[in-house]
């Protein structure tokens, strides 16, 4: 089969020439690069050093003058030029290079045609014109191999901090989500490239279920596609792996399973954590007495001892059913409608 055609555009107001050869080598994973173009005021003296590069590389340069002082002149010409090239019906899909949100009515109108649109640019590119893409690429992870964990919140403030930008210290207070049985926080958005690893986790766990109900089972492959699918900024390299597999390996809840060529994601079984937590949630609740606790107290109060407690690790879809396979706890509401839990003593037969 023919491999994919993808017209290459750089914005060269926005984009570093240090990256030009790690853009081309990540299209080549791709396809094939049949048109390449960048953008920009070709007479600024500071534009002189990207010359010998575009030669290099047989890189087109088009020319767009600085009309207006401190505004990007170089947004309108890549957009007509984009529009150009798609009703020539010459390519598959575009890699649009550039760290600027102006692009993203562009991305998602590509996409209407049918395009595959990779999005790459540096960690500053705003949310929207990420997701506007099928996969967006952050620019320092493929400059820089040796990347530390950035998912690790005191990383990212630390960063922050030596880049001048203001962290917020008054961060919302966590809430507890019954639905999913888990502890989110509403913060500010400090780093759209890096999704948690509990996110990642929880969402494979959930694929993995719905496969599970459906007597199938959960290739790499299928984790791989559709957690790009759901995050196209969803890169391995930002968690310091090259391989999706190895980065499962550290998800307490799953196991990888390799036979021949074929790699498997299951569950990982975890009986004693399972039953640690339970006696933990009979305790709590038979120290409260008759009168019984609400549930949403019950919920806090286990999250607070396990951390990464989530009820979706165990087959469960709310808190709340999972509390009903507990044997000795008993689920009911008052008279207000709130559901209530009640320790009930184990009746043994004569």
């Amino acid at each position: 089969m023919d491999e994919k055609r993808f017209a290459l555009l750089i914005d060269a107001d926005n984009i570093s020439q240090k990256y030009l050869k790690y853009i081309l080598n990540e299209m080549s994973k791709y396809g094939v690069v049949t048109y390449k173009r960048i953008y920009g005021d070709w007479t600024r003296n500071d534009n002189s050093s990207w010359k010998p590069l575009l030669l290099e590389n047989s890189i087109t340069p088009i020319q767009q003058y600085s009309y207006t002082i401190g505004k990007n002149a170089t947004d309108s010409a890549m957009i007509i030029d984009a529009m150009d090239i798609l009703y020539t019906g010459h390519v598959n899909g575009f890699c649009l290079a550039s760290s600027d949100s102006d692009f993203t009515k562009l991305a998602s109108r590509l996409r209407e045609s049918g395009m595959t649109v990779i999005g790459m640019g540096e960690d500053k590119t705003p949310k929207a014109f990420r997701v506007a893409c099928d996969r967006f690429t952050c620019l320092e992870i493929l400059l820089d191999p040796d990347l530390t964990d950035k998912s690790d919140h005191t990383s990212r403030n630390s960063a922050a901090k030596g880049k001048g930008i203001k962290t917020n210290k008054n961060e919302k207070p966590a809430e507890h989500n019954e639905l999913n049985g888990s502890i989110h926080s509403e913060s500010s958005d400090i780093s759209e490239s890096i999704i948690d690893r509990r996110t990642i986790e929880t969402v494979i766990v959930g694929i993995i279920t719905e496969n599970v109900n459906d007597g199938r089972t959960t290739g790499l492959g299928e984790i791989g596609s559709t957690l790009v699918k759901m995050y196209p900024e969803f890169d391995v390299r930002n968690y310091g792996y090259s391989l999706l597999s190895k980065l499962l390996e550290e998800f307490p809840s799953l196991r990888t399973k390799k036979t021949g060529s074929t790699v498997t994601v299951e569950l990982r079984e975890n009986g004693d954590n399972r039953k640690k937590i339970e006696e933990t949630a009979v305790s709590i609740v038979k120290n409260k007495g008759d009168a019984g606790m609400l549930l949403g107290d019950l919920s806090n109060k286990l999250h607070l001892q396990y951390k990464e407690f989530n009820v979706r690790d165990y087959g469960y879809s709310s808190f709340s059913k999972y509390v009903q396979s507990i044997q000795d706890i008993e689920v009911l509401e008052d008279k207000t409608k709130e559901k209530m839990v009640r320790y009930v003593a184990r009746t043994e037969s004569v």
